[in-house]
């Protein structure tokens, strides 16, 4: 996994970030893991209004994006607002915790192994009044996992789209609540505002001990909160809730679920980081052990911690990798350690 910290407007960000990966070589119109089709181009198209209105900022990114990678605005716009709505989409699994003054948010990304050096661990630390975060992702400007300098963390996982339309897709929607909200109220009232185009689950926490996942498509947006006796909410590639959603390959999901409630549940009066790594590592059951001669797997783990501030993430499959720490973004520098 790569490591990189932008800072200053929207623009500048991505001219680092371009200008960083022309330096190496890398490219990004040549590294698109899919073709880009006059669907794609047209969906893309369709999508601009919703930024426009609603994330200008994305936009200049994306430009200072193309003045560092010296190509195109409209094909970075193509493979970026049309991304999660038109396959490929990623597996991943998903849980949040709330109790006894412990909140933890715990994410595996699932996704094809090939494309595995491209993974990124992003710091922004844009000018007000963004918020500042650190997010992962597979996917450029998107954002799949990541947590704010509000201590608000958001982690997603995507799902077979039953119908799109123009609008937000999963990345862009978790860069978008890292960057504007504070806590998981506030990330909720956004949700049922923004337009949204892809399928997708986003769990929630914050460092005030709310939790939540907001299953959201096209289609509509359902909220599934913890109770009294279940102080946990998780999330795979399937619905629970009416949302309709296709039948197709989504990466053991099943399985993942049933691992994920049978261990919350038993440590449903206390759960900390080790029992969380312990989790995402496949020890209580089935979640990131993949055959990697299918090309699949878990190409990192996180956990974040919203009680202590503190992030743990290993950088590969957690059956084989090990955790390290880092400090929530507070301008501080990046020191890992075991």
């Amino acid at each position: 996994m790569k490591h990189m910290t932008l800072r200053g407007t929207h623009y500048e960000a991505g001219l680092q970030y371009g200008s960083a990966l022309a330096a190496e070589g890398c490219f990004l119109p040549e590294r698109v893991p899919f073709p880009i089709t006059e669907e794609r181009r047209s969906f893309a198209r369709a999508c601009l209004p919703a930024y426009q209105i609603h994330f200008p900022e994305l936009l200049e990114e994306i430009r200072g994006l193309a003045r560092g990678q010296g190509c195109g605005e409209e094909v970075l716009r193509t493979v970026l607002l049309s991304m999660y709505a038109l396959p490929p989409a990623c597996g991943c699994s998903c849980f949040a915790f709330s109790r006894g003054g412990q909140t933890l948010l715990g994410r595996n990304s699932d996704f094809w192994l090939a494309l595995e050096d491209r993974n990124l661990n992003v710091r922004y630390r844009l000018s007000p009044p963004a918020h500042g975060f650190t997010g992962s992702t597979t996917a450029f400007l998107e954002v799949e996992d990541g947590v704010n300098d509000r201590a608000l963390a958001v982690g997603l996982t995507a799902v077979a789209p039953a119908r799109i339309k123009p609008g937000f897709n999963a990345g862009m929607l978790v860069r978008y609540l890292l960057e504007k909200c504070a806590s998981v109220p506030q990330a909720l009232k956004a949700l049922e505002t923004l337009p949204i185009a892809s399928s997708q689950t986003l769990t929630l926490a914050d460092g005030g001990g709310e939790i939540a996942v907001a299953e959201c498509s096209a289609q509509g947006l359902r909220i599934l909160r913890p109770t009294a006796d279940r102080p946990f909410v998780h999330a795979v590639n399937r619905f629970v809730s009416d949302l309709p959603a296709p039948a197709g390959d989504d990466w053991r999901s099943g399985e993942r679920r049933e691992t994920l409630e049978r261990a919350l549940s038993a440590h449903r009066g206390a759960m900390g980081v080790d029992q969380a790594q312990a989790l995402l590592s496949g020890k209580r059951g089935y979640l990131c052990q993949y055959d990697p001669t299918g090309g699949k797997g878990t190409v990192w783990s996180v956990i974040y911690d919203l009680t202590n501030k503190r992030i743990h993430r290993a950088e590969g499959s957690p059956a084989h990798y090990p955790y390290l720490r880092e400090l929530f973004p507070q301008g501080a520098a990046f020191r890992p350690s075991p």
